[in-house]
């Protein structure tokens, strides 16, 4: 196997690990956001074992890439690659949600190791993104800033008052990923509020814009790479990841009741034999 395949292979397998432990940490609870987490699984595992530049056991190494979760509510998912990287130890995982554990349903910043931004009350993480991106600037360090984003989230006027302020302020550190799996809690995005033409908004707003297949590791990984390597991009950049809701579990796949739920044990059997491919 060639370097690169190796790569990409690794990286599918934490988007394994990520979906397998969502599954067992929302068990833990008795409830939470599986189709959330899954939208999601293979942009975070390109992100932290492709794209990102993390320093294993140091969570607060100054010169580290800063990424922001949006839509915190889907921190499930993301926890177990902190854990992976040593940010904390992976017996914490085992109380998830339990009284005095750090791991909540949405990320503190104050008790968990690796989360730079407390999120899940949506709209705000844009906005703390583009600061960090320009205090940056302002301490003359180079570190990139990715803010993960759910596309029922862009309802939010908030998000646009940043990208706005972002690309005003040329904050070409500042990388944003929509996740587009075109649900949300109160249905499907765009029939709440339509969000299309979403690549011509962000690119109206003056940003660079690209789009993706968010499950696609080969793609995501070679786009990220070439957006944080343009060193002549002098705007902020915007990924549209195209996603499908609970993808891994046929019986959440885009269905709108998994985006909160519970699995009793025969469904918790099924759905990590498909996550791990033994059906």
């Amino acid at each position: 196997m060639t370097d690169a395949g190796a790569e990409v292979e690794l990286i599918e397998e934490k988007a394994r690990l990520s979906r397998e432990e969502t599954v067992r940490l929302i068990q833990i609870a008795k409830v939470g956001h599986f189709a959330s987490a899954f939208s999601c699984a293979e942009i975070l595992a390109t992100l932290y074992y492709g794209v990102m530049r993390l320093r294993r056991g140091d969570p607060d190494c100054p010169d580290r890439d800063r990424f922001l979760f949006g839509k915190g509510h889907a921190a499930a998912g993301l926890y177990p690659l902190l854990a992976d990287w040593d940010f904390f130890e992976k017996d914490v995982l085992d109380g998830y949600t339990r009284l005095g554990n750090p791991l909540g349903d949405h990320p503190d910043m104050s008790r968990v190791p690796g989360i730079d931004f407390s999120s899940g009350s949506l709209g705000h993480a844009l906005s703390a993104g583009l600061g960090m991106a320009l205090g940056g600037r302002l301490t003359e360090r180079d570190f990139n800033v990715f803010v993960l984003l759910g596309d029922g989230e862009l309802h939010e006027g908030q998000v646009w008052e940043a990208a706005m302020s972002a690309a005003h302020h040329r904050a070409r550190r500042l990388v944003a990923i929509v996740d587009r799996n075109e649900h949300s809690l109160d249905g499907r995005v765009d029939e709440v509020i339509g969000v299309e033409p979403l690549l011509d908004k962000w690119r109206a707003f003056g940003w660079q814009a690209h789009e993706v297949d968010g499950h696609d590791v080969p793609a995501l990984l070679a786009l990220l790479r070439t957006i944080v390597a343009d060193d002549a991009r002098t705007s902020p950049a915007v990924v549209v990841a195209h996603t499908v809701k609970g993808k891994g579990v046929s019986f959440m796949e885009n269905e709108l009741g998994w985006h909160l739920g519970y699995l009793v044990p025969a469904d918790e059997e099924r759905a990590l034999a498909e996550i791990r491919g033994e059906t």
